[in-house]
């Protein structure tokens, strides 16, 4: 349990600097949403641009029998870096 209790951390501090990052273009936000057990993890991208709605899943990531699985990952440099930078072993 312990070591979920460490990811949580990691990926909390992680996905919420990116959903603190305000958008340059349109009337579009960041949302974090956190699964109640916190083993699952959504960054997602909610709002309008150009007219246009633009929903979409930016990050999602899961923790499964001690290993974090990445089921999307829509960021520049890649979510699994940020999480290796952090603590989290690559396998």
């Amino acid at each position: 349990m312990d070591t979920i209790n460490n990811y949580h951390q990691i990926i909390s501090k992680i996905l919420r600097e990116y959903a603190d990052l305000p958008y340059a273009h349109g009337n579009l936000e960041r949302k974090l949403i956190v699964g109640e057990d916190q083993k699952n993890y959504l960054l997602l991208t909610v709002g309008y641009l150009k007219g246009k709605r633009v929903p979409g899943c930016v990050v999602h990531l899961e923790i499964i029998n001690d290993k974090i699985w990445i089921h999307e990952d829509g960021l520049e440099d890649g979510i699994a870096s940020y999480l290796v930078k952090s603590g989290v072993p690559k396998n």
